[in-house]
């Protein structure tokens, strides 16, 4: 097979590769296949071609892989309701998940706060945060947490 043909079916091949995936996938591989071609066209030899299709595209892959990095990864961003996770607070408003009202004191700031396992949890009762929904807390009573006696 005629090299111009093969680093050209190649390129094409990679660049079609590119187009359909949603990351990058195939584009330093595209910029070798190009290197390989321009090389034949000024009459390089076969081996000279393999080993600039493997060098560009080792250096494509090297400096755009990192760029694309930045570009493309979401920047998450830490919010301080993380840090009240697994902490305790007192319930300041009846925490009634039907109703869809109830608040919890957790460090001197009242949240929002919903039951995990859909109970109703009367003010005053110390509860715990197991998890964030939105920004509601979902907690569960102390009791509800130790396991119950077993019976023999």
């Amino acid at each position: 097979m005629n090299p111009q043909i093969l680093w050209l079916v190649l390129l094409v091949v990679f660049a079609v590769l590119e187009g359909v995936t949603a990351g990058l996938v195939s584009i330093w591989f595209c910029a070798g296949s190009l290197a390989a071609l321009i090389a034949t066209w000024l009459g390089a030899s076969l081996p000279v071609q393999i080993g600039l299709f493997v060098v560009i595209s080792l250096i494509a892959m090297a400096i755009i892989r990192p760029m694309a990095r930045k570009w493309f990864q979401p920047r998450l961003q830490k919010t301080n309701a993380d840090r009240i996770l697994e902490q305790e607070g007192v319930v300041a408003e009846e925490i009634d998940n039907l109703r869809g009202q109830g608040q919890v004191k957790i460090g001197g700031i009242l949240w929002t706060a919903r039951s995990a396992r859909e109970e109703i949890i009367p003010a005053g009762t110390r509860v715990r945060v197991v998890r964030i929904e939105g920004v509601k807390a979902i907690v569960t009573t102390e009791e509800a947490d130790v396991p119950p006696p077993s019976q023999a």
